[in-house]
């Protein structure tokens, strides 16, 4: 199912590290054992949504330069602007729009101040050290984030504004962006998505008058505040709290529901590292942050199948979704009707992967069939791999498959980017084609 990706590999767990478990999405979980929470059912309360679309202003020479780090190509460049969690009538403004009103309602109106337009280009200090990802974490490698030089990175997480709100002297925010990771292609991946992260401090006065811990105030409060936020977005679901680690979180914790008939995982959270606060001048207090990714959450519930659907200007897409549309956990709400599914056009393609060097990587190849074919990309996906013992070479053999959402592909078109890319992987990637 799209809304279900469970992987086992040691780079992926690496990952999830700073994904905040489900930055990328919602996940099938693992058997454990649950604990319920329910509420009655209650109408949904939407904040109005007052954000226009407006782009944020990013030049090209801004991201792509001559920088020896930089590997920002063009067809990432061209999604930086266009805001789609800030258009009140799109599937992501919708999600966003209800999680804002959900703390509104919670806490007080606007008491959870939100930033959705924060600029993306963040130094490697702010999307990294700040956050307390490791030096040798596989996340900080050109392979899986966009450099724009080597001090300067598109996002990985919004969580790279989080030390700059804090000595703004923000204590409850919420931040909202798109955010930029090379990655694998398929139905439930896009090198660009969009996060929301929460942050609350708490002052001394706090638990003192709870006569608690302050680590145990934080911890009970943040659960019981996203057990209230699962039910807002999904109803009277059953739920459970799953023990984690993030490196900007300590005790750690991942929120799982029951949800069609399978134990997802809806996002990732924790009280935040006295670290953290202490380098912002808050060393007296506490803190717990969430983080959660929007593109997931309303492929489950508004049932889009496909992840590039979000990016969109077909009308038979947009006109289906209008502010104010949602309801909890889909019930009696209107979900997303396919139009048409035009047929694959699938090429696979066959290469010795050179004896020497990083050149070619799964994510390099990904970005060379985006940066040929763009959108046009449904899945590049490995089907064949073996040694020639004679020849000491390790062949390779990738199955492409072109789609597109909104019209028939032709053959012309199609067999003149696959020799594009073709061509591209041996000059970039160092490939011998077979």
């Amino acid at each position: 199912a799209p809304s279900a990706r469970s992987t086992t590999s040691s780079r992926t767990m690496a990952m999830s590290a700073l994904r905040m478990a489900s930055s990328l999405g919602l996940r099938a979980a693992a058997p454990a054992r649950a604990r319920v929470a329910t509420q009655s059912s209650r109408p949904m309360v939407v904040r109005a949504a007052v954000s226009t679309p407006a782009p944020v202003v990013v030049k090209r020479e801004d991201v792509i330069t001559s920088d020896p780090f930089n590997n920002v190509t063009d067809h990432i460049f061209e999604k930086i602007g266009t805001n789609l969690h800030k258009r009140p009538d799109h599937p992501l403004g919708i999600i966003k729009s209800v999680i804002e009103s959900y703390f509104d309602e919670k806490y007080g109106e606007d008491a959870f101040t939100s930033y959705d337009d924060l600029y993306p280009v963040v130094s490697t200090y702010a999307n990294f050290d700040s956050v307390l990802v490791p030096p040798d974490h596989v996340s900080r490698s050109q392979n899986d984030t966009y450099y724009v030089d080597n001090d300067n990175v598109l996002r990985c997480h919004t969580s790279a504004h989080q030390l700059e709100m804090l000595k703004e002297g923000a204590r409850k925010f919420l931040v909202t962006g798109d955010v930029y990771r090379r990655d694998s292609i398929d139905a439930t991946h896009f090198p660009v998505f969009h996060q929301m992260e929460g942050f609350r401090v708490f002052e001394p006065e706090e638990w003192e008058a709870a006569g608690k811990e302050s680590v145990d105030l934080a911890a009970e409060e943040l659960k019981d505040c996203l057990e209230g936020l699962a039910r807002h977005l999904f109803g009277d679901v059953e739920m459970r709290w799953v023990d984690a680690y993030f490196p900007f979180t300590e005790p750690s914790f991942e929120l799982e529901i029951f949800f069609k008939g399978e134990w997802l995982e809806v996002l990732g959270c924790g009280v935040t590292e006295m670290k953290i606060l202490e380098e912002a001048g808050l060393g007296d207090k506490r803190a717990w942050a969430f983080g959660l990714g929007l593109e997931r959450l309303a492929m489950v519930l508004f049932d889009i199948p496909d992840i590039r659907l979000f990016w969109s200007d077909d009308k038979r897409f947009s006109k289906q979704f209008k502010e104010g549309m949602f309801k909890a956990g889909g019930v009696d709400m209107q979900k997303f009707k396919p139009y048409s599914k035009y047929p694959p056009c699938l090429k696979d393609v066959s290469f010795w992967l050179p004896k020497e060097g990083d050149a070619f990587t799964e994510n390099n190849l990904c970005e060379v069939v985006r940066d040929v074919a763009g959108s046009l990309v449904e899945e590049v996906k490995l089907i064949d791999e073996f040694t020639n013992p004679k020849k000491g070479l390790t062949s390779n053999c990738y199955r492409i498959v072109y789609r597109s959402m909104e019209r028939s592909l032709m053959d012309d078109e199609i067999n003149a980017l696959q020799e594009k890319v073709r061509e591209d992987m041996v000059s970039k990637l160092g490939v011998e084609l077979r």
